[in-house]
C-alpha cells in the first residue's frame, strides 16, 4: 500500500513509547466528482487549492485544499475509498466555526447542498445549523451568538432535555 504524498511512512517511524507525536490531521473528504467538489468548496466556502496529484485517467488520488486556517483533502472514490453516498450517507461531521453562518448556509446551499437543519439560533449560545454538501457530506455551520461557560452551556442543555 502506498501513502498519500506528504502522508509518512508508518514502517519508517522511530519506535517510541507513550503517546504518538501527532504532527498534522486532516479530513480527507471522498466524493464522487472531485474537480466538481472543490470547485464546490471554493465557491461556497472560500476554498485554497494547495496541491493537485491525478492518476493516469484523470482522477483525483490526493488534493489539498485550505479553508481558512485549516486543511482539509479531497479525493475522487474508488474500490477502496468509497464515497458517503454509496454509502448511504457519513457518520462524520465538519464543524465550521464562521462569522456569519447563515451566509456561508445560503452560499452553500446556491451551491447544491441541502439542508439537514436549517440555521437557527441553539441553546448553547451559537447560531447554526446543518447541511449535507452535493457529495454526501455533513457540514455544521454555528457562530457564536453568546459566550457562555461550560456549567452556563450544561445547565441550558438540562433544561433543553427536561423541559
Amino acid at each position: 500500500m502506498t501513502n498519500a504524498p506528504g502522508e509518512p511512512d508508518a514502517t519508517s517511524a522511530p519506535h517510541t513509547t507513550g503517546p504518538p507525536a501527532v504532527t498534522r490531521l486532516y479530513a480527507r473528504l471522498v466524493v464522487s466528482d472531485g474537480a466538481r467538489a472543490i470547485d464546490f468548496y471554493r465557491e461556497t466556502l472560500g476554498a485554497e487549492e494547495i496541491e493537485r496529484y491525478t492518476g493516469p485517467d484523470g482522477t483525483i488520488v490526493h488534493a489539498m485544499l485550505r479553508i481558512g486556517g485549516v486543511a482539509i483533502a479531497v479525493k475522487d472514490a474508488d474500490t477502496g475509498d468509497p464515497a458517503p453516498t454509496s454509502l448511504g450517507g457519513s457518520p462524520v461531521i465538519m464543524a465550521l466555526d464562521v462569522p456569519d453562518a447563515d451566509a456561508v448556509a445560503e452560499a452553500m446551499l446556491r451551491g447544491g447542498a441541502t439542508v439537514v437543519y436549517p440555521v437557527a439560533d441553539q441553546h448553547y449560545g451559537q447560531r447554526g445549523g446543518r447541511l449535507a454538501d452535493p457529495f454526501g457530506h455533513l457540514w455544521m455551520i454555528s457562530q457564536t451568538m453568546e459566550d457562555l461557560t461550560p456549567e452556563q452551556i450544561q445547565e441550558r442543555t438540562t433544561d433543553q432535555f427536561t423541559s
